[in-house]
């Protein structure tokens, strides 16, 4: 199957700056959307509305990747609003450290998860509700987490050398190298017009050894990407731990234009080579001619995660305070499927995810790759739901279908409370097969209205509002940037790491920027 059409796209010249924590936004730039571009992102199209009777399932990979926030933020402080291929709503949903709940999360059996859920009205469509679905992975501790033995496979081509490329690339990683054990394993590879080992495998108590070496890296040259997964993988390989993290770490622009180009023969490698226990993660950095489509199906396709590093503050927030989830896989290929119940709910929208849809059937198939879960790491899932006695987009069939084959004895009336059931299917680190766990979504956790919902899902539908509305979605077109902001504000709790205050910055410089919408 070929993938998704790739859109260019030039996002406006860099900026330096911290986030609000570090002494707020910059003063924008009155720079427009229509200007040239050159960085490359895949269109997906929206997720449609689904009748459930003619529907009832939706089946997808959860998807922990948060690229797409800390672009758009990038975008944002330069003065300019961001290509709507460059918004992934889910990564921007899960972006955000966990706060702590008020509602704890509940413990799925004898699984890596916990998981809670939550329903109340949306609060741009009077007529709908969501739900917000919260999946958590077990976390680890520093002492106990598994031996790492990881490949820095750092892009020196003549295309790094800015100041928000391979100098942040320096810094970003020598923060990782602090937090080194001394069973931990690190090397270095780099490619320009050649490749080479900078540093061979070295133990994380060397730490002012792998500091050097990073510190002593230069940009010239062409981009030979390939050549230089090659020999990142060979050093993986020659050093591999068993029943460790065996991981690259490839931290470039993107732009791979010597040797092998080709995705479909970059994919092929990555995947032959997580077959052999070696994963990949990807870390963007950069903005003009920046291949962001590269970056993401290559940490898909590596069992890795995909973030874009645009302050050193974002890189002590993933290699650093987050360094667990981001290294650490509890679970791989993790599904999910849910079966909507037809006497319940009329119709059914999720809310980003685009690029993780699957197949119903491949929920069963444990031969289809899917996304994997860090140590700790918490997954958002949102769905804006139309319920039976409300007014649906479509009208209901002249000659309805039952979408679900009952089982002998089971009536609607058996399942009255139920809108929903959900199942999470997941393989532990090393296993070929699956196991699964399933709850129910009960009606009666409806809010009674969005202001008395928790904290948690107002949150989160504000930050599904704003990406909607930055990917210029029709199902937001009537809604206000100052109401987005405001849901924010009075939902962003403690805020004990300036996240969620700085979302709403971001919102309100949205709003400003964007003259074609409501205020």
């Amino acid at each position: 199957m070929s993938g998704p059409p790739s859109m260019s796209v030039r996002p406006a010249p860099a900026a330096q700056y911290e986030p609000s924590l570090m002494g707020g936004l910059p003063a924008m730039k009155d720079l427009s959307r229509s200007a040239p571009h050159t960085a490359r992102y895949d269109s997906y199209k929206d997720n449609p509305i689904k009748q459930t009777a003619k529907d009832p399932l939706t089946t997808f990979g959860l998807d922990v990747d948060t690229a797409s926030y800390a672009n758009v933020r990038r975008f944002l402080a330069e003065g300019s609003l961001p290509h709507p291929s460059a918004v992934r709503v889910e990564e921007l949903l899960n972006y955000f450290p966990m706060e702590k709940e008020k509602r704890p999360l509940n413990h799925l059996g004898t699984s890596p998860f916990e998981a809670a859920y939550e329903l109340a009205p949306s609060p741009w469509n009077a007529n709908n509700v969501l739900l917000s679905l919260t999946v958590k992975a077990s976390g680890v501790d520093s002492e106990e987490a598994p031996p790492a033995n990881l490949v820095f496979l750092v892009d020196v081509s003549g295309s790094m050398d800015s100041p928000e490329r391979l100098p942040l690339v320096q810094d970003s990683l020598k923060l990782l190298v602090k937090r080194l054990r001394p069973q931990d394993k690190i090397s270095l590879v780099t490619y320009a017009g050649a490749t080479r080992v900078v540093l061979g495998p070295t133990s994380g108590q060397n730490k002012e050894i792998i500091a050097a070496a990073i510190e002593n890296l230069q940009a010239e040259g062409g981009t030979a990407g390939g050549a230089g997964l090659r020999l990142a993988y060979q050093q993986a390989e020659e050093s591999f731990v068993k029943g460790g993290v065996n991981r690259i770490l490839l931290c470039t622009d993107g732009d791979f234009n010597l040797g092998m180009t080709s995705t479909e023969e970059l994919l092929a490698m990555v995947i032959r080579e997580r077959g052999k226990g070696v994963t990949l993660s990807s870390f963007g950095f950069g903005t003009d001619n920046y291949n962001d489509a590269m970056m993401v199906k290559i940490a898909d396709a590596g069992n890795g995660n995909y973030s874009y590093i645009d302050t050193l503050w974002e890189a002590r927030k993933i290699l650093d305070d987050e360094m667990h989830a981001t290294l650490v896989t509890i679970a791989k290929d993790v599904k999910a499927q849910i079966e909507f119940n037809p006497s319940a709910v009329l119709e059914y929208r999720q809310i980003g995810y685009e690029k993780r849809q699957l197949q119903n059937e491949d929920f069963n198939d444990d031969k289809v790759d899917s996304g994997d879960i860090g140590a700790g790491k918490r997954v958002t899932v949102l769905y804006e739901l139309t319920l039976v006695g409300k007014n649906p987009s479509v009208d209901p069939a002249r000659y309805p279908q039952n979408a679900i084959a009952k089982k002998s004895g089971d009536t609607a009336t058996s399942f009255a409370d139920e809108l929903a059931f959900v199942k999470l299917r997941w393989k532990a680190p090393t296993a070929q097969t699956s196991a699964m766990v399933s709850f129910p979504i009960l009606r009666s956790a409806l809010a009674l209205s969005f202001d008395r919902a928790e904290e948690s899902l107002r949150f989160s539908a504000a930050v599904a509002a704003y990406g909607q509305k930055l990917r210029q979605s029709a199902f937001l077109t009537d809604t206000a940037w100052n109401d987005i902001a405001t849901w924010a504000d009075q939902a962003k709790g403690k805020d004990s790491d300036g996240y969620r205050a700085e979302f709403v910055q971001l919102v309100r410089r949205a709003g400003k920027l964007d003259k074609a919408s409501p205020q």
